[in-house]
């Protein structure tokens, strides 16, 4: 008999470590090298985006996702760092990956 291990638990402690850091690191720092307007601009445009990318997308790969986001903030003549983008496009994943509904049943649970 073959012996399977169910690895999820562990990608998803992974996850959960990589999001934590870039929004403790990458969004402090990336807050200190843009203003403060214009970040709350890029915020809200990010998480339009992103929210639109996982519609459309689904299960698709992030890569697809990450790439209509890209795309969107051009399409809107947005401005904006590449790694400032995808430190902001991180935390919007794990902001919206900690408001699904599964979550929410968990912690209605509580």
């Amino acid at each position: 008999m073959k012996s399977t291990v169910d690895i999820t638990p562990i990608i998803e402690i992974v996850v959960a470590l990589l999001s934590a850091l870039v929004t403790t690191f990458l969004i402090p720092y990336i807050k200190k090298k843009i203003s403060a307007e214009k970040l709350a601009e890029l915020q809200k445009w990010v998480g339009i985006a992103v929210e639109a990318a996982e519609q459309i997308y689904g299960s698709k790969t992030g890569t697809q996702k990450k790439e209509y986001v890209v795309a969107f903030l051009l399409s809107k003549g947005i401005a904006f760092d590449t790694q400032e983008v995808n430190a902001l496009i991180e935390a919007e994943v794990h902001k919206l990956t900690n408001t699904t509904p599964k979550n929410k049943t968990a912690e209605a649970a509580e």
